[in-house]
Formats: structure tokens, C-alpha cells, sequence
């Protein structure tokens, strides 16, 4: 097959190439839905890519009254890493400094599963002998004594292998304005479902890499083939008249959700046309080399 047209924008004949991950969920509630989203925002900081921060995270969905445990407004937070045992340290160590620490907040399990990693159970010492052990017909939770009052947390959440990293779409357009503009319609488009998030700022990249680099050390570097600024100095991916290139990454907690994602955020692009959006969309991969799972972008057309 051969690149697409469509709305005058040009798809790639290429694949993302996207890599298994251990995924798990929490329901974080407030007083009100603004301390909620600090909360979470406390939680996910620092947590755009496991190459340096450990995890990736993001909130999923603010959710009303109606949809949490105990009918205070929440937001649902996904958390991802390459291995078990650093999801679960990374989970309990923004628990305890993230959660725990914001007033009014209660934390619940997000997800369901037969295999647990432990919230409420993690950090309960921190009561100092304190803590109280209370189960609600099949659900555990640990009530542990602050200042403020009393912090509620389940004891477990639902962990999966099932996770999917590194869904792409590398949005390219004449300008910064246009790329923006591309990558926001995605964003928005992709922000709507459920179970998938965007980890990066604002769910937007504009530092894409590549795996290494020329300096001992570097895990990796800037995606030199995709810098405008490097056009004629390097072997460069770049088509004429592109200027600007931002990248959205998408984690899911299946193969369907990030599939499903890909989808929406290519048809929103799609549907600024050249005049206001990209002029091309591509998607990073290794060759096919590295990760197992391949979103073809031709097949996500809509």
C-alpha cells in the first residue's frame, strides 16, 4: 500500500509500535471536584515517560458524584510501568506523598482483577499502630488518622498485563500554530474516551526521541530526522513545506483501547484539513524490531 489522502492531508504508510506494560487504575474523591484534580495532578507529576520517571500517568476521567464510592466528585487516574514491581513502588510511593498528603482526599481501587497491587496496604504503617482494618462485604479498606481528620483508602486495586505503551501519531504541519492546532484537535478527540491517557503535558510532545544516541549514557535523544531545523544536515524524514512536528503518545489498558484512541485522535486531525492543521500524519516505530504490537495507521482510517 502507498500513502492516503484524505481532506487533502497526507497519511503515511506506517505503523506505531507499541510495547506490553502492567497497568493499574485508582479512584481518587474530594470535597469538591478542585481538590480532587490536585490531588491527581500531585499524583501524575512527573510521570510522562518510564525512561526517566518510572511510570506514566495521567488522569482518565473526572467523574461525578454519582460514579465514586462514597458520592464526593473523583477522578479516575492510570498508572503504567514496564514491570510489576516498579508499578507497585511507584503507586505506593505517590500514594503516601500524593494522595495521603492532600486534604479531604480518599483513595479506592480503579480497576478489577485477580491480581491485586497494594494501596491502602502499602502505606497503612504510616498510622504508626493507629490504623483500623474495615471491610464493606468483599471491599478492604484501612482507615488511617491525620491531622486533618481521617484518610480512607482501599487496601488493594486491580492490576493488569494487559497494557499497551506507546501508541503514536506524529502530527506534521507548515507551522508550530498549525501543528498545535492538529495535536489539541487529537488531544481532545483521544481525551474523551476511557481507559487510554496521554501522559506527556497536556497529552502533547515536542521533544519526540530516538533509542540512544552519540553520548555515552544517553537512553535517548532528540528525533533528529524530525527536527525542522536539522532539514539538509541530516537524513531527514521531513517532506517540502513541513515546519513543525508534535507527537501524541497514547497508553491503554488494552490493545483496543489504544487502537480506539489512534482512531479518534486521526479522525479529529484529519478533519482540520492542511489550511488549519497538519499537512501530514505519521507514527514512530523501531522497524517493527522492538515492540510486538503495530497500529497500522491505514487501518485506522476512518
Amino acid at each position: 500500500m502507498s500513502a492516503r489522502i484524505v481532506n487533502g492531508v497526507t497519511v503515511d504508510d506506517t505503523f506505531a509500535e507499541a510495547f506490553p506494560m502492567r497497568g493499574t487504575a485508582i479512584v481518587v474523591t474530594a470535597v469538591d471536584e478542585a481538590w480532587a484534580i490536585e490531588a491527581a495532578r500531585s499524583f501524575t507529576g512527573f510521570a510522562t515517560s518510564v525512561i526517566a520517571c518510572g511510570c506514566e500517568a495521567a488522569i482518565d476521567a473526572i467523574l461525578s458524584p454519582q460514579d465514586t464510592p462514597d458520592g464526593r466528585p473523583g477522578v479516575r487516574i492510570l498508572i503504567f510501568a514496564m514491570d510489576s514491581k516498579g508499578l507497585e513502588k511507584q503507586l505506593a510511593t505517590r500514594l503516601g506523598q500524593c494522595i495521603l498528603t492532600s486534604p479531604s482526599s480518599a483513595c479506592y481501587a480503579g480497576l478489577d482483577g485477580a491480581t491485586r497491587l497494594p494501596l491502602g496496604d502499602a502505606i497503612r504503617y504510616f498510622a504508626d499502630g493507629w490504623q483500623v482494618s474495615k471491610r464493606i462485604g468483599e471491599r478492604h479498606f484501612w482507615r488511617l488518622p491525620v491531622m486533618e481528620g481521617e484518610f480512607l483508602c482501599e487496601a488493594t486495586t486491580g492490576l493488569t498485563k494487559e497494557a499497551v505503551g506507546g501508541g503514536n501519531l506524529l502530527l506534521l504541519a507548515s507551522d508550530a500554530a498549525r501543528a498545535l492546532a492538529a495535536a489539541e484537535a487529537a488531544r481532545d478527540a483521544i481525551a474523551a474516551l476511557d481507559g487510554c491517557i496521554m501522559p506527556f503535558p497536556g497529552g502533547i510532545v515536542r521533544s519526540g526521541s530516538k533509542i540512544g544516541g552519540k553520548y555515552k549514557g544517553m537512553m535517548a535523544s532528540t528525533n533528529d530526522a524530525y527536527c525542522p531545523t536539522l532539514k539538509g544536515t541530516v537524513d531527514s524524514a521531513l517532506s517540502p513545506g513541513i515546519g513543525s512536528v508534535l507527537e501524541i503518545v497514547i497508553d491503554g489498558l488494552s490493545f483496543d483501547h489504544v487502537a480506539a484512541a489512534m482512531r479518534a485522535g486521526l479522525s479529529a486531525a484529519l478533519a482540520l484539513g492542511p489550511d488549519r492543521g497538519a499537512m501530514r500524519i505519521s507514527a514512530g516505530n523501531y522497524g517493527g524490531k522492538l515492540g510486538p504490537h503495530h497500529f497500522k495507521l491505514l487501518d485506522l482510517l476512518p
